[in-house]
């Protein structure tokens, strides 16, 4: 319906009444109420919902035992975030599933696993939400964590989970894991997760590192002053140097590497996942492949990058290169 030449329209009814003035831009906006009529409330209903991976009340009860959600299941308010972030990694599990044995037991480490929420999500993952036979190992220094978890643990009755104390650089697993995992092993405690991982043979490691500063003390690279001469702009770099070294010698070890971001940065800085997938043979042009023979190429690469920022990092020792 048009309305040219008018600026104002007023809809009149019984106890009913609205207006609709027109500004000389040309603009709209309404004027009254509805008299009598029944306010629109919006239907929740129609709101699309999440479809999380791990929903509470399908858990086993693991959510509020390590009191992320109530007794009656509701995520806790201060645990959100932290419940989001294990559903994205579940869903990088989920994405390279594929690469991992289709039949027997899954072996999985979980290195550093602190209070090991991740530890039980993934142990869930797999042995209920994928009915697969599977041994976990979670390991940390802190006694008093690996007891609460071991306890918590038995009480679930998933006995395929193992918990033990100790320090990850001297852990050696029963038998070759095909996945490690690990959820922000502080500074160096990375570098010693990826070269266990690496001496292992696991097949996939997805790994979130954090407060990366070893090579912040060590940068020195005259081409790059114009950035390290500002404290805050260096420790970025020294940060994002650490983990392309990490993945760049993963690649030398013959697994596809991809860095991205496990959860929105608002979330947390600390939201870089290290995604590694062992190849088998010559690169078959998919998603997982890599070009066999490359290594001493990809030596020299990795060498090149750390004289240029004059730079030894931790990981380079324990894997001598």
């Amino acid at each position: 319906m048009a309305f040219s030449g008018y600026r104002q329209v007023d809809l009149l009814a019984a106890n009913r009444s609205l207006g609709l003035l027109i500004s000389e831009k040309g603009k709209t906006r309404f004027t009254g109420t509805l008299a009598g009529a029944e306010k629109t409330v919006p239907s929740l209903s129609q709101d699309k919902k999440k479809n999380y991976i791990l929903v509470p009340g399908e858990d086993g009860g693991f959510l509020t035992k390590l009191g992320i959600a109530s007794e009656n299941g509701v995520i806790h308010d201060k645990k959100q975030a932290k419940y989001r972030q294990i559903n994205k990694f579940l869903e990088q599990i989920e994405a390279v599933s594929d690469r991992l044995p289709k039949s027997g037991v899954i072996r999985i480490c979980d290195l550093c696993c602190g209070k090991s929420y991740l530890t039980f999500a993934v142990y869930w993952y797999f042995t209920y939400r994928l009915g697969r036979m599977t041994e976990m190992y979670g390991v940390d220094l802190k006694k008093d964590v690996i007891d609460y978890c071991s306890a918590l643990a038995e009480k679930l009755g998933w006995d395929g989970m193992r918990f033990e104390t100790g320090d990850v650089s001297r852990f050696s697993p029963p038998k070759k894991p095909h996945l490690v995992i690990s959820l922000h092993a502080c500074d160096v405690a990375t570098d010693y997760v990826l070269a266990g991982a690496v001496r292992s043979g696991a097949e996939i490691i997805l790994c979130t590192p954090c407060c990366q500063h070893e090579l912040n003390s060590q940068l020195n690279c005259p081409e790059l002053a114009f950035i390290t001469e500002h404290s805050m702009l260096k420790q970025k770099l020294a940060a994002a140097a650490t983990d392309a070294l990490r993945a760049k010698m993963l690649e030398i070890y013959g697994y596809r590497v991809t860095v991205c971001e496990l959860i929105d940065p608002e979330e947390t800085p600390k939201n870089l996942l290290i995604r590694a997938v062992k190849s088998h043979g010559k690169w078959d042009g998919s998603s997982y492949g890599w070009t066999s023979g490359g290594e001493q190429e990809l030596c020299e690469e990795y060498k090149a990058a750390c004289r240029l920022l004059g730079v030894t990092p931790t990981l380079s020792k324990l894997l001598m290169i």
